[in-house]
């Protein structure tokens, strides 16, 4: 198969689909590794590093997207890209489908076979493809959220720690899956008092098992919400729901009981953002202000460490990669029901429940999508 990785294009996206260790399992399989020149510099590889092991270096993207069987990316595809993706070529990468439309409908139009990271499931029932980013994403938000809160900011001049006969930061961390449980204990690392909110009485038992010395557990009740919003200098939004759009747990109209210059950091703001008044940003222009409330909603949080990023999303996208080529995509996803738990669209069709009831549009099962 010929497997092309073109260059990300996302502002300020660093990280590269392929590695240049997967490239080389690939090649070794008996498959064609096609590197967009320059794809891997901002993770850290060169062109000679994917050349070394026998890749082939492409001039431009173009000619990716036409001649690939399959297209292995990090962020979902932009408007460019998706009007260059055909029917029965292999899409993989990350997509967020729920909260966009508009790529939503430029993907059913194209015909592509689009399979998301995000919604590849494992036999514990977790996201193996979307869990490193959510490592990576979960301790950034601390320190991203500590820089919001320095006042030349716009925050509220309050340090994580603190310091002997000042009280440290109150971190509110919604949500106590991968991100949050990530975020909490570099949040309490660094000083601040941290209390994660979750909704499922298992995950806080183990939670406060594992880390009650650490941090607090309170249960995620909208009144519990609100009183703790109200106390916060930092707010995590960490709360996913598979491919499904984030539900939004502080309202606009909470922003105004809450401490002027106090900081939000969303981290779901891939699937739509926790807040209402969420909105995606970037890594250029990373934060706004919305009543005195500073927003930090960068949409890819992981590619400002990109290399650490690559290496760890490569690691985990590898054996599916692989299954995909060495298969097909009809033959993996018939061996394996988490790799076609990943399928969001074949043939014009949209084939993943949530996405449909988020943008309400019909869906055809996955099952009948491989027989399609």
């Amino acid at each position: 198969m010929r497997i092309g990785c073109p260059k990300e294009i996302k502002n300020q996206e660093y990280r590269v689909g392929i590695t240049p260790a997967a490239a080389q399992e690939a090649i070794a399989a008996g498959h064609q590794v096609m590197i967009e020149t320059g794809a891997g510099a901002g993770a850290g590889f060169s062109d000679e590093d994917y050349q070394a092991i026998g890749a082939e270096i492409v001039g431009n993207a173009s000619d990716i997207f036409a001649q690939a069987e399959m297209v292995v990316k990090v962020k979902e595809p932009q408007a460019v890209e998706r009007k260059q993706l055909r029917e029965g070529q292999i899409l993989f990468t990350y997509l967020h489908l729920a909260p966009d439309p508009a790529q939503t409908r430029d993907l059913l139009e194209s015909g592509v076979t689009a399979i998301a990271y995000e919604t590849v499931t494992d036999r514990a029932g977790g996201l193996p493809l979307l869990a490193p980013m959510s490592e990576v994403a979960g301790k950034l938000a601390p320190q991203v959220g500590a820089w919001t809160l320095q006042k030349a900011n716009g925050g509220r001049g309050v340090l994580m720690g603190g310091v002997p006969g000042v009280g440290a930061a109150q971190v509110m961390v919604i949500g106590g899956g991968v991100v949050g449980t990530h975020a909490a204990r570099v949040a309490a690392g660094m000083g601040a008092d941290v209390t994660v909110l979750d909704m499922s009485l298992p995950r806080m038992r183990y939670l406060d098992d594992t880390f009650g010395h650490v941090f607090r557990t309170r249960y995620a009740s909208k009144g519990n919400i609100a009183e703790m919003a109200e106390m916060a200098d930092m707010v995590i939004g960490a709360v996913l729901i598979p491919g499904a759009e984030a539900p939004k747990l502080i309202r606009r109209d909470q922003l105004s009981g809450m401490k002027p210059g106090a900081a939000l950091v969303d981290v779901a703001i891939d699937q739509g953002g926790c807040f209402e008044t969420s909105k995606a940003t970037t890594h250029d222009d990373p934060i706004y202000e919305v009543d005195g409330i500073q927003h930090y909603c960068v949409a890819n949080m992981p590619g400002a460490v990109a290399r650490t990023s690559t290496i760890a999303l490569g690691n985990a996208t590898m054996p599916f990669m692989l299954a995909l080529a060495n298969k097909g995509w009809r033959q993996a996803c018939e061996d394996d029901e988490h790799l076609l738990n990943g399928l969001n669209t074949h043939a014009g069709h949209l084939t993943y429940a949530a996405v449909g009831r988020a943008l309400e549009i019909d869906v055809l099962s996955p099952r009948l999508a491989l027989k399609s």
